[in-house]
């Protein structure tokens, strides 16, 4: 039977030790995770951002984390004196070796949280990449994509590149261009190009619809239908326009005309002459 007390042969430590040590460990694991909960809770009933809230959950376990690593080292029979100073080591021996982009992406995590110009839910471009925000951590943040895929992307280039936020605003406008055939009467299109839109129940009344000449291009004149939408609904209201012009300009003998190139052959007499 083995003696509880006595050091096991080549590690000097006790069974009762060990044994001591994992019950912390597996214990204190548990209690970081109700703490973890109970503090989401708490947050939740502030006036904190949801970023805001989660970023601090994530910094409070990792500090939680680190202090039971030392607990169980203590534990364990360790100097947590030492294991400080070796984790000091550890953390000079990385920035000696260049990798300050840890401290970076760390430090600019906490302004993305401070600042909030992305939010969790909300679709944005950052560094031509388009997605959902999935997460913001201490690190990284992740966005999922329209296709369901996922870019993680460190945090330094988040704070660094210019955010373009598509749904952090109530409203949004929706832009359609449309060509039409030289010799139109323009007039008469915008008239029904604006009663598609102020027809359509999910185009706002306040901002009105709008159509402007945006171009006269070589081939036709170019429209752009602008109607106001909540910011939801931008999608759906974008294919309704798109679908809607179409057909109504092909009902009522409005022409879309395409691109072309007229080319003009002369024979070899003609250019003698």
């Amino acid at each position: 039977m083995v003696e509880l007390t006595k050091p096991l042969p080549y590690v000097g430590i006790t069974p009762l030790r060990l044994l001591t040590a994992v019950a912390v460990l597996v214990g204190g694991y548990i209690v970081i995770k109700v703490i973890v909960i109970l503090f989401r809770k708490s947050l939740k009933r502030t006036k904190l951002p949801t970023l805001a809230s989660e970023f601090l959950c994530r910094f409070l376990s990792a500090l939680l984390y680190v202090f039971l690593i030392l607990l169980t080292a203590g534990i364990l029979g360790f100097s947590v004196g030492s294991v400080v100073i070796g984790l000091s080591a550890v953390l000079g021996l990385i920035l000696g070796f260049g990798l300050q982009d840890t401290i970076t992406n760390l430090a600019a995590g906490i302004w993305i949280a401070a600042f909030r110009p992305i939010d969790i839910g909300e679709v944005v471009t950052i560094s031509g990449q388009t997605g959902k925000v999935e997460s913001v951590g201490v690190m990284s943040t992740v966005l999922v994509k329209p296709d369901n895929t996922m870019v993680t992307m460190p945090n330094k280039l988040v704070w660094g590149n210019v955010i373009v936020n598509h749904t952090r605003l109530p409203i949004k406008r929706v832009s359609v261009d449309v060509g039409v055939a030289y010799g139109t009467n323009l007039d008469r299109a915008i008239k029904l190009a604006v009663e598609l839109m102020r027809g359509h129940p999910k185009v706002l009344k306040d901002p009105e619809p709008s159509v402007v000449v945006t171009e006269l291009a070589d081939s036709s004149i170019n429209l752009q239908l602008r109607a106001w939408v909540k910011t939801e609904d931008y999608w759906g209201v974008k294919g309704d326009l798109t679908k809607g012009i179409y057909e109504l300009y092909s009902r009522e003998g409005i022409e879309i005309p395409f691109p072309q190139l007229d080319v003009h052959l002369t024979t070899e007499g003609e250019n003698k002459a």
